[in-house]
């Protein structure tokens, strides 16, 4: 990056180092951990003990080993060239630090290749469970601990790899309007399959119900309600419900999936394959989530 940002913080929405690097054009940059400021470490510190409790309670197997192979400490923010040096050995993935929104193609194309695009800010102090956007600990402290086991990396390699191969199915279709029309629903299905398993997924250990979605995993609220509420809604994991069910992303979710085991994850992202290879993701229920133009044209730009 070209000067250097003297301001130290890095607070979500607040931070000079993004906002220089977004105005450069770079979404791929360093983790300047030169920048973190006390009150950033204090963040970092405060969730990890307010959560660890709750993952003990409820977090699935898988993501206490990861805890543990990655080494996460509730003392400080995690350097991601320790967290790579620990990670690549299980499953060649990677944390890659981003300035910001990532756009879909070149986020499947990342866990394609066994990157995982990661934020690096952390949210303020003064609004703990608020996310106006992803931050350092849903990321890492949410996600990576399961990129850590071989099954589940491989899970997100198929859906980078089905999300990359949506263009090339349509490539034959001479209308650019009919074209457009089953991308779109194609990138629909496959990010309500996204958002239902990797973000917000449940699974059956015996008679225990835990926790392996990430966005639920990051927030000790939606780990209460998720596991606990009698309001929310839990069923037994249906593909065709999933691909066709819209969500939103700024409340409780009230609708939750239960799979039987992650090798059960893995059989139905290779359905999903079949569904898509068959076109039963050409016309999803329409709704959420709303796939804009400029998406769809990114998917399309080499047709």
């Amino acid at each position: 990056m070209a000067g250097k940002i003297l301001v130290r913080g890095l607070t979500t929405t607040k931070a000079p180092f993004i906002e220089e690097a977004k105005k450069n054009g770079e979404l791929f940059i360093r983790q300047p951990y030169e920048l973190y400021s006390k009150e950033n470490q204090k963040v970092w510190t405060k969730l990890y003990n307010n959560i660890m409790p709750l993952w003990e309670k409820h977090a699935n197997e898988k993501f206490l080993e990861g805890i543990q192979h990655l080494s996460l400490s509730p003392r400080q923010i995690p350097k991601l060239e320790d967290i790579n040096r620990f990670l690549e050995p299980l499953t060649g993935f990677q944390a890659k630090p981003v300035s910001g929104y990532v756009p879909p193609y070149l986020f499947f194309e990342c866990l394609k290749n066994r990157q995982f695009p990661t934020t690096i800010t952390i949210r303020d102090g003064k609004k703990l469970e608020y996310l106006p956007e992803p931050d350092i600990f849903h990321d890492i402290a949410g996600h990576v601990p399961m990129h850590t086991d071989p099954v589940f990396a491989d899970i997100l390699v198929k859906c980078g790899s089905l999300a990359g191969s949506v263009a090339k199915r349509h490539a034959h279709i001479s209308s650019r309007e009919e074209q457009i029309a089953k991308v779109k629903s194609n990138l629909k299905a496959l990010a309500r399959f996204f958002w239902f398993t990797i973000e917000f997924g449940l699974m059956k250990e015996g008679s225990r119900l835990c926790v392996y979605g990430s966005g639920i995993l990051s927030s000790a609220g939606e780990i209460q309600y998720a596991t606990e509420s009698r309001d929310a809604q839990r069923y037994p994991f249906r593909l065709e419900w999933v691909v066709n069910q819209s969500f939103q992303i700024d409340s409780f979710q009230p609708l939750f999936f239960v799979i039987d085991s992650f090798e059960h994850l893995y059989e139905e992202v290779k359905r999903l394959e079949t569904f898509l290879n068959e076109g039963k993701l050409d016309n999803v229920a329409y709704d959420e989530p709303h796939i804009g133009d400029k998406e769809i044209e990114d998917f399309l730009y080499d047709l």
